[in-house]
């Protein structure tokens, strides 16, 4: 007979509103519990004077003279890093608007996190982008994207981090909106899929013309290292650039190796396997 034991409160810190919480994954040495945690604002323009910089590996202090003036975006649009019981808390990367979906990869046991870029810059600014996690790196946000690309709302404002930013890996089209991140290791699909990461498009309401709503296959080569490209592996959701009817949320491999979607727009979970072509 199974009994279930009680829910245990692990972590306390996680900020209530907004992009509060994305993602969560242990290393695979299952000493560390990663969370993502976004952003609670777009460009953080309410924010006065600085939020934490770089460097902040082992945790926000309240006494650093810019963390200490962090105000609701404190903790926030970085990747955390605890002991599994919760203790020991560290920031792992810092300036990430959004970092919905973490994951790691099995051939070279590297964190990857896809980012949900800010809004408001027009229909192609910025990419989004899918990068591994360097421990310590700041990726720009909010005052730069996509390496010493500054935001216009912010010039001027912090020309001493424009040299500190790292560049993510694999740009993706603006406003498509990536929420999770799954690499495949299934024995279902060609021999071609392995290795590969799919990545799901929710789409976003900021675009004129639609984008996104459909999962993505980025591809890697044989030593475990992105090429930059990535392929549609699963589209259809869109009618017109004013009405769809599917939005892809999660995805995971099962245990046949067929993949799994969520799908929020349609309330369906999708089931995609392969079928080998007969021969005659």
């Amino acid at each position: 007979m199974q009994t279930a034991a009680k829910a245990q409160q692990i972590v306390d810190c996680i900020p209530p509103t907004h992009h509060w919480i994305r993602d969560i994954v242990f290393t695979p040495d299952g000493k560390r519990l990663l969370l993502a945690v976004g952003s609670g604002s777009n460009a953080a323009l309410d924010m006065f004077p600085f939020p934490l910089v770089p460097g902040g590996v082992d945790g926000w202090n309240k006494t650093h003279p810019l963390g200490s003036t962090w105000d609701t975006e404190e903790g926030r649009a970085n990747i955390l890093s605890f002991n599994p019981d919760g203790s020991d808390q560290k920031i792992l990367a810092t300036g990430m608007r959004n970092p919905s979906g973490i994951t790691i990869q099995p051939a070279t046991g590297e964190l990857w996190a896809v980012i949900n870029e800010r809004d408001g810059l027009g229909d192609n600014t910025p990419f989004e982008y899918a990068t591994h996690v360097q421990t310590g790196a700041f990726y720009g946000w909010p005052w730069y994207f996509l390496g010493d690309h500054e935001d216009p709302r912010h010039k001027g404002e912090h020309a001493d981090l424009k040299d500190k930013i790292t560049i993510p890996d694999v740009f993706m089209q603006t406003h498509s909106a990536p929420l999770q991140i799954e690499f495949y290791e299934g024995d279902n699909f060609p021999a071609e899929y392995q290795g590969s990461a799919f990545v799901t498009l929710h789409g976003s309401w900021d675009r004129s013309r639609r984008t996104g709503y459909k999962v993505v296959r980025l591809i890697f080569d044989k030593n475990g290292k992105p090429t930059g490209e990535y392929d549609d592996f699963m589209t259809g959701f869109v009618i017109s650039d004013k009405q769809v009817w599917g939005r892809p949320v999660g995805v995971a491999t099962a245990k046949d190796g067929s993949l799994l979607v969520t799908d929020d727009g349609s309330g369906t979970i999708w089931r995609i396997s392969y079928q080998k072509p007969t021969r005659n």
